[in-house]
């Protein structure tokens, strides 16, 4: 029989230690003839990313040795920190940030002595002995420097430059026969996803680059991931109908494969992209996303026709092929992300290695239900909607459960479905969580995505209230607990949220999240120190609009109880952003806490901030909200309260 205890104050096991003991995120993939190769990350081993390798007997073992973390700083995010041929392993080093060889079984070898630069999205060119790849140059004064460059695979030298010009560069991809490479770059203001374009160039004998074209793509209209057939015709995903699609470059023309409502592309933040790989010359697997859901597939190139696989999973990236086989990472609702194999003539599926071990009873476990719910001007917006669920507990009658509303970043980024166990940490102690899909998210098309554009700050802002609304409307929520939770681009819709919108939350908890707006172009990095310019206007013409659209400008608006989380090495959002917003908040006298972790960047990595985050997070609600805690959690300092 089930106990009766008050929303929050049901005991899980679903724990902090839990959570981060036999866990690990999944990070990038890559195949080697038989072998499979992945990086993950590590809590318990504060956030080590190593790569790891599959044999064909199915043993797993650690690549990297515990002093290196195969990890690249391009862009800040990076991505494409390594590439593996021939059972030698090229990465990126985290420490360094020089570029490394590594046989299988030996020691990391130096490439590039030289300090001030940083490599990712490594290929390998066989027909010359060198690696191609993009470097971003800090050496000199001012904005980094990015192009494409080759290495010798023997090292000694920090890169001959193949492509110099542009502000950004990315794909650098070589046809089967060595002779052409394809490339992606695109330039300030844009982001990838905004704009860029797709060329082509002959690769000579010596190495040189001639007879650069473009093929697609243009300052408004994205393309990605380029991939070479394996017979030399070159394919790529457009958004020339306003869905990312497979389309190839043949004979001089660009021509679309399968055109449908479904987005076969994502948001470039990090390098080495895969959704879909090439089986055979004529026969293309992908993955493609509708309505918030992914789904695997094959593509006839002939005879463009698309062929869904049946199959549990709801996220599936990284999509690679080797002999007789492809390997992805997937997860659903009730199975965590993991490095999958599949039989490409079978198409029988098996798991490699499971992001998170732990196995929890399914009564513990809300199952994400997508939703879509009415919002501003008319319009639909959607939502991940997790019921509170605990077999060993029920609320007293009458009583609506505490609500989290989770702003995710980017902001064009989208909500997860695979099982997320620090989801399940609050939907097991008694929290509804909505996960929101805001205008500005990708999954939906470029016009949802649009929605966003010179609106940061106002359709986020709505559509995070109006799905809050939205639950307590159906009852599914209390009016009086309703909470708003992100993390960067999340944090600042967070903060917007609770400022612009002030009658709708009664708490928040902002994770690395942008207060003004303005520090934002002024004090960051390369790749997103024009991102503001579509999301907000063009600066400094419209500085009174950043102004306008910064959390700590309209302070005065803010009465709920706020609690911040903050890494002291991050170069995205810098701690000041969240020491500015803490002592405004304090000196306003309400109810507010702020947290700073030693050693952190741009997102949590170690298992004891993780840890101290959630369960900071926890006791902060339960003060605020006045409910008892099941758990032992250290006390956190809380300002005015």
């Amino acid at each position: 029989m089930p106990i009766q205890a008050h929303y929050g104050s049901w005991k899980s096991p679903i724990t902090t230690e839990l959570i981060t003991a036999k866990a690990a995120t999944l990070i990038e993939l890559a195949v080697d003839g038989e072998d499979i190769y992945w990086i993950e990350s590590r809590p318990a081993e504060s956030g080590r990313y190593i790569i790891m390798r599959r044999s064909p007997d199915g043993k797993i073992s650690e690549c990297t040795p515990p002093d290196f973390y195969a990890r690249t700083t391009v862009h800040e995010y990076g991505g494409g920190a390594f590439t593996v041929a021939d059972g030698v392993i090229y990465f990126c080093n985290f420490k360094d940030q020089h570029l490394y060889r590594q046989r299988i079984g030996g020691q990391p070898e130096l490439l590039t002595p030289g300090d001030g630069y940083r490599y990712a999205d490594l290929v390998v060119d066989r027909k010359r002995n060198r690696l191609i790849c993009i470097r971003e140059d800090h050496t000199g004064k001012g904005e980094a420097v990015n192009t494409i460059v080759s290495i010798d695979v023997k090292g000694g030298d920090n890169g001959k430059i193949l492509v110099e010009g542009n502000n950004f560069y990315a794909f650098a991809r070589l046809s089967p026969d060595g002779n052409q490479l394809a490339y992606q770059t695109w330039n300030h203001p844009n982001m990838p996803w905004d704009g860029c374009e797709l060329w082509i160039a002959d690769l000579h004998a010596d190495g040189t680059l001639h007879h650069a074209d473009r093929a697609a793509g243009s300052a408004t209209e994205s393309v990605f991931q380029p991939e070479w057939s394996p017979d030399g015709v070159l394919h790529f995903v457009a958004e020339t109908t306003g869905w990312w699609n497979l389309y190839r470059w043949k004979d001089g023309k660009v021509e679309a494969l399968h055109p449908m409502q479904a987005e076969f592309g994502q948001p470039q933040w990090v390098f080495g992209q895969s959704l879909y790989t090439f089986v055979s010359a004529n026969k293309i697997l992908c993955s493609y996303s509708q309505n918030g859901t992914w789904h695997l597939a094959w593509l006839d190139t002939s005879s463009k026709k698309l062929t869904t696989i049946e199959n549990p999973f709801t996220e599936i990236s990284e999509v690679r092929v080797g002999k007789g086989f492809a390997a992805f990472f997937a997860g659903s609702p009730t199975q965590p992300l993991a490095v999958t194999r599949m039989d490409t003539v079978t198409g029988k599926m098996e798991f490699v290695q499971q992001a998170s071990e732990v196995k929890v009873d399914a009564g513990y476990l809300s199952i994400a239900e997508p939703i879509t719910f009415p919002t501003t001007n008319g319009k639909e917006a959607y939502a991940i909607y997790y019921a509170p669920k605990n077999k060993d507990y029920v609320a007293p009658d009458g009583e609506k459960a505490p609500l989290m509303v989770i702003s995710h970043g980017g902001p064009t980024s989208s909500a997860k479905t695979d099982l997320r166990l620090t989801v399940q940490y609050w939907t097991s102690r008694g929290f509804a969580v909505l996960d929101v899909n805001y205008g500005g998210s990708t999954g939906y098309g470029r016009a949802y995505r649009q929605r966003l554009n010179r609106n940061w700050g106002i359709v986020d802002v709505d559509d995070c209230c109006n799905g809050a609304l939205y639950l307590v409307e159906k009852g599914l929520a209390d009016r009086d607990r309703l909470t708003v939770h992100g993390g960067s681009a999340g944090g600042y819709t967070t903060l917007a949220c609770l400022t612009f919108r002030p009658d709708v939350f009664k708490a928040g908890a902002s994770h690395y999240g942008l207060s003004r707006l303005e520090d934002f172009v002024t004090d960051t990095h390369k790749f997103e120190s024009r991102y503001l310019f579509s999301l907000i206007g063009k600066y400094p013409e419209q500085k009174a609009l950043y102004d306008e659209r910064s959390p700590i400008t309209y302070l005065k608006n803010l009465s709920c109880p706020l609690i911040l989380f903050q890494g002291d090495e991050d170069k995205i959002v810098p701690p000041a952003q969240s020491q500015m917003m803490f002592e405004a908040v304090r000196a306003k006298e309400l109810p507010v806490a702020y947290l700073l972790f030693e050693g952190e960047q741009h997102g949590f990595r170690k298992a004891q901030n993780i840890k101290r985050s959630l369960e900071a997070e926890l006791y902060f609600y339960s003060k605020v909200f006045g409910f008892e805690l099941a758990d032992q959690i250290e006390p956190v300092q809380i300002e005015n309260l």
